[in-house]
């Protein structure tokens, strides 16, 4: 076994994963361990946001962390390795993993000659192997080895070694050509210019994957900014100061800025705040994009007497078999609204585009749509319409707990059928809400009042809900809708219908 081969085995890298249904990135938000930590097989080492959850990830070796990848805040593609653990610490010194393979990709650096695969592609340990070296750009001078290798240890999080391990140049002068050009005689070609001299400022700016994100996504040019951080090479700061060239100047209180401008006009660049579309937030928003335009939507309402229903509450909330449970409106709209979808069978069902076909389901995952600090999401009940209504309590007070932790799974989000919205727990009467992609209704509960209501022939203050049923009209026709709607409103009307209809 060659010495490489054994390296490889000893540290192992662990890789993002696809923690949900086709994502494609994740962002580190904590880690758990550092550098020199021992860890465990299955031990949670970070939590990374996804497109629909936060996820903790546990490791599946057991050593020492040798190496973070990337920092908290960092957004990590999936398939790249974010720490490399050592196996076997007792071992003694070994090769230490070099950079990240999204970092080497990021950067389209050509390998060094003598480089030689450690851990799945990275590493520095000599080797014979010859690779077609980089084809210089015209007029520009090689890149020297010790900035090279000064920007190779920082991004592995190592000390630059003080000297090169070769005898090629060792002693790199500021930017200075070897030999003068003689006043008499014509300055020769760009290409007599040695390996060991210092990179112009024509050449490829040198910085971190992270940092070439940030410059991406705030519109910068790296090749405008003047580096400051060691060999040259650009850091985040550099950024941020190239981003906001103006605005350091204009640090003055509010006041200052609204008295120097136009008579009649007020200066709200200063009074704004700009925030990156990302982790839910972005999710929900391609969702509903992608719902609003492919799918056409009919919204029905109907405002209905609930005054039996809240009672039907009080008592459940007494009842020895509900004892610990949770139990409010939004549980008897929900059972109401699985036993009209067993009356109607044909409105949970979903369209595939691409067979042209269309998907009737025998089973109901109920999806609640849940405000948490993190966004919108909407977690199901799997299974819904065959449970209890004690079970139904259980698992619905566990979704609500859960998302409002931040701790639901993307497994929880997937494979919903139909979705319930209260938003009458913020006082709104009712909304027309935007369906979910792939689901065939969305049902939302508006807020209980006290109204006038003519009951018995009297006019009397009760209860009174509104109902609004928005659905898929490829699936559900006019007909169809109208009457899950009416069924709901009827059992909320009349619970005992949970019974004669369940």
């Amino acid at each position: 076994m060659t010495a490489s081969t054994a390296n490889a085995q000893r540290f192992r890298e662990f890789k993002m994963p696809d923690v949900g249904e086709g994502l494609t990135e994740a962002e580190i938000l904590k880690w758990y361990v550092q550098p020199g930590d021992t860890v465990t097989d299955g031990q949670v080492v970070c939590e990374v946001e996804t497109a629909k959850a936060a996820v903790e990830l546990p490791i599946p070796y057991t050593g020492v962390v040798h190496e973070l990848r990337f920092g908290e805040g960092v957004t990590v593609d999936v398939g790249t390795a974010i720490i490399a653990v050592d196996t076997d610490p007792g071992a003694g010194p070994a090769e230490a993993p070099a950079a990240a393979p999204q970092e080497a990709a990021a950067d389209e650096e050509a390998e060094p000659q003598g480089r030689q695969a450690v851990l799945v592609g990275y590493g520095a340990a000599p080797s014979s192997t010859k690779r077609r070296a980089r084809k210089p750009q015209p007029g520009v001078p090689a890149q020297p080895e010790p900035a090279k290798a000064a920007l190779q240890a920082e991004l592995n999080g190592r000390a630059a070694p003080a000297a090169p391990a070769t005898p090629v140049a060792p002693d790199v002068q500021p930017a200075q050509p070897a030999q003068p050009a003689q006043p008499a005689q014509p300055a020769p070609a760009a290409p007599a210019a040695p390996a060991g001299s210092a990179v112009p400022a024509a050449g490829r700016p040198l910085a971190k994957p992270p940092v070439r994100k940030l410059a991406k996504d705030l519109g910068i040019d790296l090749a405008t900014i003047l580096p400051t951080g060691p060999d040259g090479i650009i850091t985040r700061e550099d950024v941020h100061a190239a981003a906001t060239p103006a605005a350091a100047p204009a640090e003055a209180p509010g006041p200052v800025a609204v008295a120097a401008a136009e008579p009649g006009t007020v200066d709200t660049a200063a009074r704004e705040r700009r925030v990156p579309v990302k982790g839910v937030r972005k999710a929900t928003a391609q969702a509903m994009v992608a719902s609003a335009f492919t799918a056409p939507h009919v919204t029905e309402f109907i405002t209905v007497d609930v005054t039996r229903t809240m009672k039907l509450v009080q008592e459940l909330k007494q009842d020895p078999d509900m004892a610990g449970l949770r139990v409010n409106p939004l549980l008897l709209v929900a059972k109401a609204f699985l036993v009209a979808l067993k009356r109607h069978p044909e409105a949970n069902a979903a369209w595939d585009e691409a067979n042209q076909e269309i998907v009737y389901k025998d089973y109901v995952n109920l999806g609640i749509a849940a405000a948490t600090p993190r966004g919108l999401i909407v977690p199901n009940i799997k299974d819904a319409g065959a449970k209890t209504l004690p079970q139904l309590a259980s698992e619905l007070g566990d979704l609500v707990a859960t998302a409002r932790e931040g701790k639901t799974s993307p497994a929880a989000m997937a494979g919903g059928t139909v979705t319930i919205t209260n938003v009458g727990v913020f006082g709104v009467d009712t909304g027309t809400p935007i369906l979910n992609p792939g689901e065939s209704a969305i049902l939302a509960f508006g807020a209980v009042k006290l109204q006038p209501w003519v009951h018995k022939g009297k006019v009397k203050a009760r209860q009174v809900t509104t109902l609004a049923l928005s659905f898929d009209h490829r699936l559900v026709d006019g007909e169809l809708g109208s009457k899950l709607l009416a069924d709901v409103a009827a059992i909320l009307e009349r619970p005992k219908r949970l019974i004669t209809w369940g």
